[in-house]
């Protein structure tokens, strides 16, 4: 079947350049400049709330759903059901060469699935266009997906009109899906791509796909309740707010519990052993017995003595800050839900996210630790992030890590850059130097 994403002339519209002055302008606080007066109305609204809202022209999006938080949240959410409609609407034929990505989010400005185009998902992935991450406008600024939900219709956001300078090389269209009975705002759907994602007709197909979606959805509604059948997952079934927590260890010697809910939020700062002790539980959700557990804390499974009163400990501190969190016995393991920084950085990874993912990585798992598990846990995030970046990352991206205290003396990554670098790049003589004193 034929893709809808034909390259196709593009509505004319104010310069690329003339924007990217003016939104440098706007940000800066200079407002009153004449080039601000050129660009849409709507961009210009949108730009107001973005500054009111203290989103940074730079600002990544954040991952609001861990991997197994999203998926379990994807299968109860109402546009779980028509999904497939929404692929043989948008990415007909062969999804991964159609030139776009389609992303279909919730109506906090989650991204719930991205598809399409593989090369497209690689590079838009990159700026942290992935499922999990959040899109709202109060989030990333100026962006379809956002930007639609908060003016509830579609529009369409052309290269330097996004707020985020890291978003200007996209395109995108979104509008936002109701539910056919109570007009709810359920989520939105989104083509992201070059010049063609945004030509009249693609703002056509995505409203006509918003409405189709109405259209099942409401169908589907009607044929449960004449077969009083019970509600099908994906038809409306919210997730029940919990209390969500999640262990900081990245850069930090003594990690923070962060644990916010209905009842607001805290956070406690772990002794070094305790941190060593709940990350070995939360990265080993099976649980695991007091000899292994002693192997990867003390490196010695004969120290059920000293394990023991500090297992007590930690349980009397979770149970004043954390209950949900109190440790089970035989084997030791965790009941309730609890999630790592380190663990959200291999899954941005895992998403294509790698700018995003450079940017959380504050530093080793727990540095000054010399707990086997954590010295283990350490090294496997490090040569996660190094792999993948090496192996998929932008060259911009490559050269932020190898300005890191772990890419720094990298040989591998610096020639890397080098090679990736345009021939006349500026950059490439102070690489060169690096280098040579490296080998020298």
């Amino acid at each position: 079947m034929t893709s809808p994403w034909m390259p196709r002339e593009v509505s004319p519209h104010t310069s690329r350049l003339l924007i990217e002055r003016a939104h440098e302008e706007f940000v800066t606080g200079n407002r009153a400049d004449r080039r601000v007066d050129d660009v849409r109305p709507l961009v210009q609204d949108s730009w107001r709330r973005s500054l009111a809202s203290l989103v940074g022209a730079e600002d990544l999006p954040r991952l609001d759903l861990a991997a197994d938080e999203l998926e379990a949240y994807r299968q109860t959410h109402p546009l779980a059901g028509v999904m497939d409609m929404v692929r043989a609407l948008l990415l007909p034929g062969t999804a991964d060469e159609s030139g776009v990505v389609v992303a279909v989010g919730d109506a906090a400005g989650r991204l719930l699935w991205v598809e399409g185009d593989r090369h497209v998902r690689t590079l838009t992935g990159d700026m942290g266009f992935v499922a999990g991450a959040n899109w709202a406008e109060d989030a990333v600024g100026t962006a379809a997906p956002g930007t639609a939900l908060a003016l509830d219709r579609s529009v369409q956001i052309r290269g330097a009109e996004h707020f985020n300078r890291f978003v200007a090389p996209w395109s995108c269209t979104a509008a936002p899906v109701h539910d056919p009975e109570t007009r709810r705002l359920l989520g939105m759907i989104d083509v992201t791509g070059r010049d063609e994602a945004v030509t009249p007709q693609a703002q056509l197909l995505v409203d006509a796909t918003a409405r189709a979606i109405e259209g099942e959805l409401l169908v589907s509604r009607l044929r449960d309740r004449a077969s009083s059948a019970p509600p099908r997952p994906g038809r409306g079934v919210r997730r029940a707010d919990t209390d969500r927590a999640t262990l900081r260890v990245l850069g930090r010697d003594k990690a923070l519990l962060e644990v916010a809910g209905v009842g607001g939020e805290s956070v406690s700062e772990l002794s070094a052993r305790h941190a060593e002790i709940l990350l070995m539980l939360a990265t080993h959700r099976q649980g695991l017995s007091a000899e292994r557990l002693g192997e990867l804390v003390y490196g010695d499974p004969d120290t059920a003595d000293t394990l023991r009163p500090e297992l007590v400990r930690l349980r009397k501190v979770l149970e004043r800050v954390a209950p949900q969190l109190v440790p089970a016995s035989r084997p030791y393991r965790l009941t309730g839900p609890l999630e790592t920084d380190a663990g959200h950085l291999v899954s941005l990874l895992d998403r294509g996210a790698h700018r995003v993912a450079l940017a959380a990585y504050r530093g080793p798992v727990l540095p000054d630790s010399v707990a086997p598990g954590v010295e283990q846990l350490r090294e496997s995030v490090r040569s996660a992030l190094r792999e993948a970046l090496m192996s998929e990352a932008s060259v911009d991206v490559l050269l932020a890590y190898a300005d890191t205290d772990d890419g720094e003396h990298d040989l591998d990554v610096l020639r890397l850059c080098l090679s990736l670098l345009p021939a006349r790049s500026p950059k490439r003589a102070g690489l060169v130097a690096r280098i040579e004193r490296l080998e020298g």
